[in-house]
């Protein structure tokens, strides 16, 4: 489409503020990963004295890092509006987050709208695809415990088996509260299609705007963490403390991520802003664990119907512009997520101050040496 001389001036403006904010997501990158690697190493000792101290702090700069990336949303005018339960409730038991998967922008948007929920984003372990591994975030992620997981039927009965293993080592020794995973396997626009021919083979509803889960890392996660009573069923939710020191996974958090019109953000639009603001909307709903089938049957098809919920909710968005009420109420309530100015300010000026004190130290060490 031609371009007429009354937008050239704004696309040029557009043009400028990209590569603008691209320069300062690349400094932002260099100093605060970094910086992060620096203390992380020379917190090591401290590791071997106190695990659980140093995880903790390890976890504060993640949380850190985390909110740069949300505030380069933020700041061009990349929003959330949150609906249905607050799961600030339950921001201190061990969860587990289902999240419907459109976009790059998805991991983006949960980054920002959980900033604001305690220590949630500190104790989190992400569920990731493997190729996030080689992204400029990658090392962090590794060295904080997230988990990347190859896709495909050839790697997918290993990869269960790593999960397995990944969780035992780390979930617990860390102190990991929360997961977040994409049940899905993968962006709805690369598996619609395979999920709706899946659907017809095995009379399965038609889904449009979400595709059927797959119950792998889901059944693996449910496996591993979640608490038993000595009658073997699971000690969640509103079930009477364990004796032992965790009461295990009590919650599961379905989420649902609607963008406007059905165009999702990726990550190549929070990075350069390029798109005019945009508000997106996640919507929770909060499921105590006793109320999970942990046989593979059953929590197929309740992963099933928590699905052909999210595609009720999504239809019912794109048609009204909002979510539906909870049953039993005439309307719905949103509530709008904010970052705080002054705590990103404070982030950043903590990034860039200890990437100068790196540097300056790194190269008085390489005189004094060399």
């Amino acid at each position: 489409m031609a371009v007429t001389l009354e937008e050239a001036p704004w696309l040029g403006w557009i043009l400028v503020k990209a590569l603008m904010r691209f320069a300062f997501m690349v400094a932002n990158n260099l100093v605060a990963i970094s910086s992060y690697i620096c203390y992380v190493i020379i917190l090591q000792p401290l590791r071997l004295l106190d695990s659980k101290r140093f995880w903790y702090i390890e976890g504060i700069m993640y949380k850190w890092l985390l909110g740069m990336v949300a505030s380069w949303g933020w700041y061009a005018g990349y929003t959330v509006m949150e609906w249905g339960d607050d799961i600030k409730a339950v921001s201190q038991d061990e969860a587990v987050m289902l999240v419907n998967h459109q976009a790059t922008g998805d991991v983006c948007t949960l980054m920002m709208c959980l900033q604001d929920k305690g220590l949630v984003v500190a104790q989190m372990m992400w569920l990731m695809d493997h190729i996030f591994k080689y992204t400029n975030f990658g090392i962090v992620s590794l060295i904080h415990g997230d988990f990347f997981i190859r896709q495909g039927k050839s790697h997918r009965d290993q990869q269960l088996l790593l999960l397995k293993k990944h969780l035992e080592n780390n979930y617990r020794s860390r102190d990991r509260k929360w997961i977040v995973l994409f049940p899905e396997g993968g962006f709805l626009r690369k598996r619609r299609e395979t999920s709706q021919a899946f659907a017809k083979k095995n009379n399965l509803p038609f889904l449009t705007h979400v595709t059927l889960p797959r119950i792998g890392a889901t059944k693996v996660i449910l496996s591993a963490l979640v608490a038993r009573q000595e009658n073997g069923s699971p000690a969640g939710g509103d079930a009477k403390e364990l004796e032992s020191k965790s009461k295990g996974l009590q919650w599961i958090i379905d989420t649902t991520i609607a963008y406007p019109k059905a165009e999702p953000i990726d990550i190549q639009t929070w990075i350069l802003g390029y798109r005019r603001p945009t508000v997106t909307h996640v919507h929770y709903r909060i499921f105590p664990i006793k109320d999970v089938p942990l046989e593979t049957d059953g929590l197929s098809d309740w992963l099933y119907q928590r699905f052909i919920e999210k595609e009720e909710l999504l239809s019912h968005f794109y048609e009204t512009g909002a979510f539906p009420p909870p049953k039993g109420h005439k309307e719905a309530v949103s509530r709008e997520m904010t970052l705080s100015n002054m705590w990103i300010f404070l982030i950043q000026s903590f990034a860039f101050l200890s990437g100068y004190m790196w540097y300056s130290l790194i190269q008085y060490f390489y005189h004094c040496l060399f």
